[in-house]
């Protein structure tokens, strides 16, 4: 983990034989790490261009490259207005004796400023922190304790302090406030934006209320709604929407919000329901990014408030629910209504604990966190 081998690499090398490779995610997940293992692990190689640094700007600018190289790694470009047509005709003009990975602590599909012009010319991936199945034996803990108290972001995860993690977090959420919002985004509201990010990890795990915020932060519903949105693009936070189905009453316009970074939520309940969830999301990204299937990320709830946490989806059909409950118990009784009326091949409730058992009659599983993510198979 600690040299860039993570799990995208060797796909990622495969993919720059043919054209350019876009690396997204969120900032300090680990990015320009996995780009400089391409390049030896050094960022003060000639092919390596940051442009935050006013030198490697003016180089790129001038198409100033160095000779005889195989791979330029261009990260934060996005932030050029013009990026994508500059992009184009370096490519177009040199692809035949360079491959080019291009990485951002953005949404890079978003930021196109001066339209689409590289479609069918690159692939795109999204790099996430740490999951329980990638990490490896130098956990000085438990590996599903050390997840769920330090979060999966490199930093604060390897080195397992609580102080560390405090003022990880703390620098990490200003240096996007701060930069991100000013370069990518225009927006003068920082003030009121950051009291948004300091409210939304008590919501983790309950349909999200757009008009509530508004009255906390005495601003327009629309602008609550735009600065969510914001916050999506720099992968600060993700929403899921519910799952419909003719069978049962379900709630069509309610989301649910969650952090990229888990170890931000205070409550474990939510915390643990917030770790579970960027566990499949990183498996449905991989499994689009990788063998381009449609996958998606819901969770159930109908009309009497019943409700299961997760539910994934492949080409449209659903493979697994899941409930998370910290402390091993009693199925959900959710869970059991939803089973015996949807054609969901298996409901999972996961936990931190021990046991493992499945329910007599229906397809409802109780089993432990650590067992649930190496059975099916996550990343």
């Amino acid at each position: 983990m600690q040299n860039g081998n993570r799990y995208l690499k060797r796909f990622i090398r495969e993919d720059l034989k043919e054209k350019m490779v876009f690396l997204s995610g969120p900032r300090q997940v680990g990015k320009t790490t996995l780009a400089l293992s391409y390049l030896g692990g050094d960022e003060s190689y000639p092919s390596y261009f940051n442009w935050d640094y006013d030198e490697d700007r003016n180089k790129l600018l001038h198409f100033e490259f160095p000779p005889d190289e195989k791979l330029i790694v261009l990260d934060e470009i996005h932030k050029y207005k013009r990026w994508r047509n500059w992009l184009k005709g370096l490519y177009d003009k040199t692809r035949s004796r360079r491959s080019y990975l291009v990485t951002g602590s953005a949404r890079l599909d978003y930021y196109k400023r001066g339209g689409d012009a590289l479609t069918g010319r690159y692939h795109s991936y999204r790099l996430h922190p740490f999951t329980l199945p990638e990490i490896d034996s130098h956990a000085k803990s438990s590996s599903v304790e050390a997840l769920f108290n330090f979060g999966g972001f490199p930093e604060p995860f390897l080195g397992q302090s609580e102080r560390k993690l405090r003022r990880w977090q703390r620098e990490r959420m200003s240096q996007i406030l701060r930069d991100d919002l000013r370069d990518l985004e225009r927006v003068e509201e920082v003030t009121l934006i950051g009291r948004l990010v300091e409210r939304l990890p008590a919501l983790v795990g309950s349909p999200l209320s757009i008009n509530s915020l508004r009255e906390d932060l005495q601003v327009a519903h629309q602008t609550v709604r735009k600065w969510i949105e914001i916050l999506e693009r720099l992968y600060i936070v993700f929403r899921i929407p519910s799952y419909g189905s003719s069978k049962i009453r379900a709630v069509k316009k309610e989301q649910k919000l969650y952090f990229w970074d888990w170890s931000s939520i205070p409550d474990p309940g939510a915390r643990f329901e917030n770790m579970t969830a960027c566990h499949l999301l990183k498996y449905c990204h991989f499994l689009e990014d990788t063998e381009g299937y449609a996958m998606d990320l819901r969770y159930l709830r109908d009309t009497d408030k019943r409700e299961v946490d997760f539910v994934v989806t492949k080409e449209l059909k659903p493979l697994w629910a899941v409930e998370c409950k910290k402390d091993p118990g009693s199925p959900s009784p959710s869970l059991a209504y939803f089973a015996e009326r949807l054609s969901v091949p298996c409901f999972y409730q996961v936990h931190m604990g021990d046991k493992d058992f499945e329910h007599p009659s229906l397809p409802i599983r109780v089993i432990p966190f650590e067992r649930w993510t190496r059975e099916l198979g996550l990343v």
